[in-house]
């Protein structure tokens, strides 16, 4: 089992800056790749972005590629989520997931394990 927990939602204006962290525990976390997804009132979650095992390879959502920067410090066992630039269309709640395997564009039902999310509010 791996346990992951995110933090540094909250509120923020447009054009602002968060910076998310999911801490992983349970298993060795550098085994995983890792993944951000995002679900907005009333719509489905959708993918946002992904980190390979050891950070190498990288994957984004064309609605934030250049906004948001994905990373990972396998050393503490987190990874992050950069947001800058932030919109109201940006507003949800944030989900870490992790699998064993690195895949772009990933879909939700192939995510192994989930944290329970953190809120992200842009204000306009």
């Amino acid at each position: 089992q791996v346990q992951l927990e995110e933090s540094g939602g909250g509120l923020v204006q447009a054009g602002g800056s968060l910076r998310l962290s999911c801490a992983a525990s349970g298993r060795t976390f550098s085994n995983y790749a890792m993944y951000w997804f995002r679900q907005a009132p009333g719509k489905e979650r959708e993918f946002v972005a992904a980190i390979s095992w050891r950070g190498g390879s990288t994957d984004y959502a064309d609605s934030v590629k250049g906004r948001f920067t994905i990373s990972r410090d396998n050393a503490k066992d987190v990874v992050y989520l950069q947001m800058n630039s932030l919109k109201p269309a940006d507003t949800a709640v944030y989900y870490c997931a992790a699998d064993r395997q690195f895949m772009f564009q990933a879909g939700t039902n192939a995510m192994n394990y989930w944290g329970k999310g953190t809120l992200v509010t842009v204000s306009s």
